[in-house]
């Protein structure tokens, strides 16, 4: 169900707005997104489908002539090379539409985007257990 804003409420809703075509490949996009992130929450935020896990890890949506990836700045650079045949930016991609999915090369970033945030997510809880200091006076 549509929110008042026009925004979809569930990663379902989002992919069904989409002629077939599309649908298929919004699909195959997030079930390897769920197999390379098994315990990532799927939500709608920005207006697009999204997985978080500790924090957001990627982002998808589709337009007319691509199929856009936003898996942080961090993602892109660290495969940049594998990218390079694609428009990218700071934080995004672009697959074309008119192209398969590079689905392999979108499961090695989002298990890349998992670990980087299990690693932030570790030295929070490490930093949060350090006894505080105590002043002498």
């Amino acid at each position: 169900m549509r929110s008042s804003s026009g925004t979809p409420a569930t990663i379902d809703e989002y992919v069904a707005a989409f002629p077939p075509d599309v649908r298929k490949k919004l699909s195959d996009l997030r079930a390897t997104i769920r197999r390379a992130a098994p315990d990532a929450v799927e939500k709608i935020s920005y207006r697009m489908p999204t997985f978080y896990q500790q924090q957001n890890l990627v982002h998808f949506a589709a337009y007319e002539h691509h199929i856009g990836f936003y898996p942080t700045p961090s993602g892109i650079a660290a495969f940049k090379n594998e990218l390079s045949r694609y428009a990218t930016s700071k934080g995004a991609v672009q697959f074309p539409i008119d192209e398969p999915l590079p689905l392999e090369l979108v499961s090695r970033i989002v298990k890349f985007r998992v670990g980087e945030n299990e690693a932030r997510d570790s030295a929070k809880k490490k930093a949060s257990a350090r006894p505080t200091p105590q002043l002498h006076r």
